[in-house]
């Protein structure tokens, strides 16, 4: 944190102020970006005719705004358009196994981004935010696949957050109980770390004759986590 500057850090609001764990509270924009950038799934909640949801959806990112799908969401929000919703993004990197049951935990990145967001319908920012979208999920998919349609675009809804107000947390390391009375019992205690990563392209059956898999395809599979990511 000493190299951080005010244009490097999160703004503090009551919303986003670490009230509880607050040594697993980050104010870096690095690690918030790179929460994002390592996650394609997040959960938007938001209350749709006076009941709270939580919405499993996709999203993309350039960086100041977040694009995300949100169907059911899009038509609350639309008569609604001032409603605040909270955009999370969680990454569990391993099981933190204690000596003592109260001390069990987890390593785990998550961001949580609190704004009003709007829905996006000039054609040209649809059409910017939903290549962010996909150019996140799979860089290289949007100049191999056939561009979406005016239909097609009018039938998606699209919705923009800014990356205005946003909390950030990170617990890393082993379990905290290793000098305290617990360390004493002779039990196992650690980490099991949890890893993702893609696994083989399988074709479509429907291909009416074999395609060789794209190159960007082909080096996303390839790639493998490192320690701490999820892909």
């Amino acid at each position: 944190m000493t190299d951080e500057t005010p244009d490097t850090l999160l703004p503090v609001t009551e919303r986003t102020r670490h009230r509880r764990l607050r040594e697993q509270g980050s104010r870096s924009r690095a690690d918030l970006d790179a929460i994002l950038s390592d996650g394609f799934v997040c959960h938007l909640g938001v209350v749709v005719d006076s009941a709270p949801m939580v919405v499993p959806t996709v999203y993309g990112t350039d960086g100041n705004t977040v694009y995300f799908h949100g169907s059911v969401a899009g038509r609350s929000l639309l008569a609604a358009p001032q409603t605040t919703v909270c955009l999370t993004v969680t990454h569990v990197d391993g099981l933190v196994l204690a000596r003592s049951v109260f001390e069990h935990g987890l390593n785990y990145r998550s961001a949580m981004i609190y704004g009003v967001p709007r829905a996006v319908t000039d054609h040209e920012e649809k059409l910017y935010g939903l290549r962010c979208l996909t150019e996140h999920i799979a860089a290289g998919q949007w100049g191999y696949a056939r561009l979406p349609s005016r239909k097609e675009l009018a039938a998606t809804a699209l919705l923009a957050l800014p990356l205005d107000e946003a909390s950030v947390k990170v617990r890393t390391g082993p379990p905290d109980d290793g000098d305290g009375p617990d360390a004493g019992l002779g039990l196992w205690a650690g980490v099991l770390p949890l890893h993702t990563g893609w696994g083989k392209p399988e074709p479509d059956p429907a291909l009416d004759e074999p395609v060789p898999v794209p190159p960007h395809i082909a080096r996303l599979a390839r790639r493998r986590p490192h320690p701490g990511q999820q892909l």
